[in-house]
């Protein structure tokens, strides 16, 4: 072949090229306006109510649907690589939040309330300054929580909610006492008694408010409440013990009319020595604690001796592991003190490991195709890095110029903001690891002790890629167990499309969530605290392993205690226990409730059925997507 030759063949391929590109995007384009015109008519459930907290159907929720399939569309075209671009179109690897990526903003944070708190803030409209009592304080964490929630596109928390607000219990109980003491009061005793009754009362009202505050207060234009977890539960003073105290009980008594509070998601941290066992300082609040997640579902725990997270505890607070959501962690720092305070997730990214296993065809070749595709993974990564370091500090006005962000506060406001993201973390996720084993060798990890270490070497696999990649970019890349909402379905739909319907791995309308056992497969509760303990060390961007029971637990708290201490045995760092929660809107009559009301006969339609779905609660299961009803349906219930 001649060098003219050569040239017209680059050419004329060059031309393909872009004629292929060209084709796609228009192709896409006519995708978009498809489903613009599916938002504003709201024919496609599953497109309206791919975020369960947001109502798709309120003007609000539709314009900003509409923002969000457009951005997706620019960011697509405009902002990902062909090779992410071809992953995505291979179903293979999903961005999470593509539509947030042209605002660079992150995706979470653990947000340090004390020091906010202690110094005064501005969410913009003028400076907030520090609380005098309880009350206040608990007003002012509400509005930092709104006003940081429009500043990035996930959820956020605050990993040690009782330490930060005990100097403010004890305010509000030195001002009683200074009351107090100006009263001709009979009895010389009669001072502290009565300020901390007083204290009792104001905490308990506060803490009721922040609930309340957390189910009402609006954000991203109205479009949706914020995203809110709280950790606690290790604060042994006076002061932080009330907060916890009266925090238990005002979840425990509800919303206005007695619902359960969907917000804030509450985690309670576990620790030998301080509540876990007999005679610890607060072993009331664990018990308390049964008692309210017996009724509420919440709180969450999160097992503070596991060893992947007591290596980081050097006896002061801001050292505890802690969640965010439905599992996020954010511990190891390549760039810092390794801590959760002022730091969060950048981005992440996840693989369908059913497609892998469907297309290699066997073990050897799935772990091959793997590496090729974790590649990639970590390129898209890198790649949205790059652009969210270009902002600057001025982007976010919130987020970085008050110093939610570790080490934001240091920065002038048109610094970029490279130096302070280092802190945080970039996650590769994962879901079908269940499917993934069926199709490569016949069973999941819940079925057969093979299948069960195959799957370990698959995520151990991930886990040390992960850890290579930290060690050769400095920087903080970690292993996420993917809490899979609107994803689930999406990818199983064109997986089916594809291969067709296979029995335990396309054969239903969504894929396993990460490492869990299938909802549907029946086993002992304790066994699946067993099989999926040892993923969790694993997957160090965020775990979860929660439990289904059948029937009330009000009455069984022991049996409650024995899941939780299971759970601390096989090293699990965050769990849950499912269990129903239903109650009648009519009458307000709470229990399992299998059809009508049995005190006033209302209707089975207007009985709310609180469940807990990829980590959130709902008591509307027609908010969310097709896959994720289908999920909650075919769940089975663990002995």
């Amino acid at each position: 072949m001649s060098a003219g030759d050569t040239c017209q063949s680059r050419s004329t391929h060059r031309f393909q090229s872009i004629h292929k590109h060209t084709n796609q995007q228009q192709l896409d384009q006519e995708k978009l306006m498809k489903s613009l015109d599916d938002i504003v008519d709201g024919s496609d459930q599953d497109l309206m109510q791919e975020n369960a907290n947001v109502d798709g159907r309120s003007p609000m929720g539709i314009m900003g649907k509409m923002a969000s399939e457009s951005a997706r569309w620019y960011a697509m075209h405009h902002l990902l690589t062909a090779e992410a671009r071809e992953a995505m179109a291979s179903n293979l690897l999903y961005p999470h939040d593509l539509d947030y990526y042209a605002t660079g903003t992150t995706t979470c944070c653990q947000i340090p309330l004390g020091q906010m708190l202690r110094g005064g803030f501005n969410t913009g409209h003028g400076h907030m300054r520090e609380p005098k009592d309880i009350k206040s304080a608990m007003a002012l964490a509400s509005i930092i929580l709104q006003a940081n929630q429009n500043q990035q596109h996930g959820g956020q928390a605050y990993p040690m909610f009782d330490y930060d607000l005990a100097p403010y219990v004890e305010k509000t109980y030195i001002r009683h006492c200074g009351v107090l003491e100006q009263l001709p009061l009979s009895e010389p005793n009669q001072v502290e008694s009565l300020a901390w009754q007083w204290t009792e009362r104001d905490v308990y009202q506060a803490c009721e408010a922040f609930i309340h505050n957390s189910n009402s207060m609006h954000s991203r234009g109205g479009g949706q409440v914020p995203f809110i977890s709280i950790n606690y539960g290790t604060d042994t003073s006076r002061f932080g013990k009330l907060l916890v105290k009266q925090l238990l009980l005002a979840t425990q008594a509800g919303l206005g009319n007695g619902e359960t509070p969907i917000f804030p998601i509450q985690i309670f941290k576990l620790k030998s020595g301080v509540n876990f066992d007999e005679g610890d300082p607060n072993r009331d609040l664990y018990e308390l604690a049964l008692e309210t997640t017996a009724k509420r579902l919440f709180p969450n725990f999160a097992f503070l001796d596991s060893p992947f997270n007591a290596q980081y505890d050097d006896g002061t607070p801001e050292s505890e592991a802690c969640y965010m959501g439905c599992r996020t962690r954010v511990m190891g720092n390549v760039n810092g003190k390794e801590t959760a305070l002022g730091r969060g997730n950048l981005s992440f990214t996840s693989l369908n490991l059913v497609r892998l296993s469907l297309l290699a065809g066997d073990v050897e070749h799935f772990f091959s195709m793997l590496d090729s595709l974790m590649d990639v993974a970590e390129r898209q990564l890198l790649e949205r890095l790059q652009f969210q370091s270009k902002k600057r500090a001025k982007d976010f006005s919130f987020l970085m110029r008050q110093g939610v962000w570790r080490g934001s506060e240091h920065l002038a406001p048109d610094e970029a903001l490279v130096d302070v993201l280092k802190q945080g973390t970039l996650g590769v996720g994962f879901i079908g690891l269940a499917e993934a084993l069926t199709q490569l060798v016949g069973s999941h990890h819940g079925q057969s002790e093979s299948s069960h270490e195959l799957g370990l070497r698959i995520i151990r696999h991930m886990r040390k890629r992960m850890d290579e990649t930290a060690e050769r970019t400095g920087l903080n890349f970690s292993l996420i167990a993917t809490p899979a909402e609107g994803l689930s379905g999406k990818f199983v739909k064109k997986d089916r499309i594809d291969f067709g319907n296979i029995a335990g791995v396309t054969d239903r309308q969504y894929y396993t969530n990460s490492y869990h056992v299938p909802v549907y497969y029946s086993l002992k509760a304790f066994d699946k605290i067993r099989i999926e303990g040892p993923f969790h060390e694993l997957c160090n961007g965020g775990h979860i392993t929660y439990v289904e029971l059948d029937g009330a637990v009000v009455g069984n708290i022991k049996a409650l205690d024995r899941l939780v201490r299971a759970m601390a045995e096989h090293q699990i760092g965050y769990g849950s226990i499912n269990h129903p929660v239903d109650r009648c809107r009519t009458c307000g009559y709470q229990a399992i409730i299998h059809s009508n009301c049995p005190v006033c006969e209302a209707p089975e339609t207007n009985i709310e059925r609180i469940r807990r779905i990829t980590g959130y609660l709902v008591g509307d299961m027609s908010k969310w997507n097709r896959a994720k009803q289908a999920e909650e349906q075919e769940r089975v219930k663990h002995r």
